[in-house]
């Protein structure tokens, strides 16, 4: 039986561009831009993260859209992946707080949950702020997008 469509043409058809991937570097108390748009609004159809380097030290994480201009928003809420060891290899997904009932941003939940999904971003940055004392970790995300504005693009930072 031959096949007419292959893996990456179907990924494509259903989720746009991409992966593109961007490693976090090693936890610590900072920002870093994990991901960079230009030229206008991209949807990202697809967000999650692989743990690369265990996270053992207490740790919060969270992702926020930067935009060149407008409103930071909180994109995912932080959540501590490190007071209880994160091993390498962890799909890092993301779910709604059950006890936040304005349901402002979901949790980063281990080991599975959902890609964060229908996301629109304008030109500007998506980053990762994290809290760590001591570096400890690492993380490459992944997305897969669209652009809603001719032209528009995303690209690891």
């Amino acid at each position: 039986m031959s096949t007419l469509i292959q893996g990456a043409e179907v990924r494509s058809l259903v989720l746009g561009r991409g992966p593109v991937s961007s490693p976090s570097g090693a936890f610590a108390a900072d920002t870093r831009t994990i991901f960079t748009v230009a030229g206008g609004e991209v949807l990202i159809t697809a967000l999650w993260g692989v743990v690369t380097t265990a996270i053992t030290v207490a740790n919060t994480v969270k992702l926020v859209a930067n935009p060149t201009t407008g409103d930071t928003a909180d994109v995912v809420t932080a959540t501590d992946i490190g007071t209880t060891d994160t091993a390498a290899g962890t799909v890092l997904g993301f779910l709604p707080d059950p006890d936040d009932t304005a349901a402002t941003a979901p949790d980063i939940v281990r080991g599975g949950g959902q890609a964060l999904t229908n996301l629109v971003v304008t030109t500007g940055d998506i980053e990762q702020v994290t809290t760590g004392t001591n570096p400890d970790g690492a993380v490459t995300w992944y997305c897969t997008w669209v652009p809603l504005t001719n032209g528009a693009t995303l690209v690891a930072g």
